[in-house]
């Protein structure tokens, strides 16, 4: 299946449907040979949007992403990376958990140094911050894209409300307007970005980068006969994940939806992506893998998605009412 293409909301650069993450795998799961093999994996089926954070691995994560760019040799204008703040991951007043003028600049700084590129695509904050003013925070993201250092700038988990705001500021004094959200987006989390964001689709045309399509594993199906020992539940600070992927009554949803994707010769993962694809207000659906043949099935959702037929979508309601 061929890759497509969606533009990132109203901004006039397009996203592949399906795109690369970097949470957990990069610099705990995966060394840089293994990063450069699923970039590579990834790239040739079409993926050109590779999404990292400031706080991923405290910084590492970036790092490692850099070294992989480099070492792969890609046409800058082929590909399009993210980064993220707020966590901060220099201790401090000003630097923890914030969205300030001061700290925003220095992450930017630090963040381009970490992956060795002279500008950043898409620069994202990461949480709201509600210490600081959110015109603060426009105007500061806003400088960023002027200075060109960032080429689009969004919001990571804002509400609606706050959502607002920023555009209403943006607009107010010609600013550059938040072009995308990146909420998590799974069957089983869904209120968001359907509900709650659906005044900022038709007002604005927000684009979205969505996380988190596999429900943190639960919708691979991998759980349905305990925590295998290689997973990231089993990580150190994951303890948080192991209990949500034991919940029986989720369980058997995803037994109901594996049913689905048994009759369509897909894997319950490929179903997963593929109905997060399904929804025409998400640009691009961020995928992880630490293996080559993880990216290779991720991509054949491409496959799976086009075999959603309304009647289809149905049954996966059903499934999990």
């Amino acid at each position: 299946m061929e890759m497509q293409y969606r533009r990132l909301g109203q901004a006039g650069i397009k996203v592949s449907v399906l795109s690369f993450g970097s949470w957990v795998t990069f610099a705990k799961q995966l060394p840089l040979d293994n990063a450069l093999a699923c970039m590579q994996a990834a790239h040739d089926a079409g993926v050109n949007f590779f999404d990292n954070a400031e706080a991923y691995e405290k910084g590492e994560s970036e790092k490692l992403m850099g070294q992989a760019l480099k070492e792969l040799g890609w046409a800058r204008e082929t590909y399009l990376v993210s980064t993220k703040f707020f966590w901060g991951i220099v201790p401090g007043v000003n630097t923890k958990n914030t969205l300030n003028r001061k700290y925003l600049r220095q992450a930017m700084e630090r963040s381009l140094e970490r992956f060795g590129l002279d500008f950043i695509d898409l620069v994202f904050c990461h949480r709201p911050d509600p210490e600081t003013p959110i015109e603060e925070t426009v105007f500061t993201m806003s400088e960023m894209v002027s200075s060109g250092k960032a080429h689009y700038w969004g919001t990571s988990e804002w509400s609606a409300q706050e959502l607002l705001e920023a555009y209403e500021i943006a607009e107010r004094y010609h600013l550059h307007k938040p072009t995308m959200e990146q909420p998590q987006y799974h069957l089983f989390h869904r209120e968001r970005l359907e509900e709650e964001y659906d005044p900022l689709f038709k007002k604005y045309q927000m684009g979205t980068t969505i996380w988190s399509p596999l429900a943190s594993g639960m919708l691979s199906g991998k759980y349905l006969e305990g925590i295998p020992a290689d997973s990231r539940a089993n990580l150190p600070g994951y303890e948080w994940l192991r209990e949500k992927l034991t919940d029986q009554t989720t369980l058997n949803k995803v037994k109901n939806l594996k049913v689905i994707s048994d009759r369509l010769g897909s894997s319950l993962s490929q179903l997963a992506l593929a109905w997060c694809a399904s929804n025409p207000n998400v640009s691009t659906v961020i995928t992880g893998a630490s293996r080559v043949e993880q990216v290779h099935e991720n991509m054949k959702s491409l496959g799976v998605l086009e075999l959603l037929t309304p009647s289809l979508l149905q049954d996966i309601e059903g499934a999990i009412a």
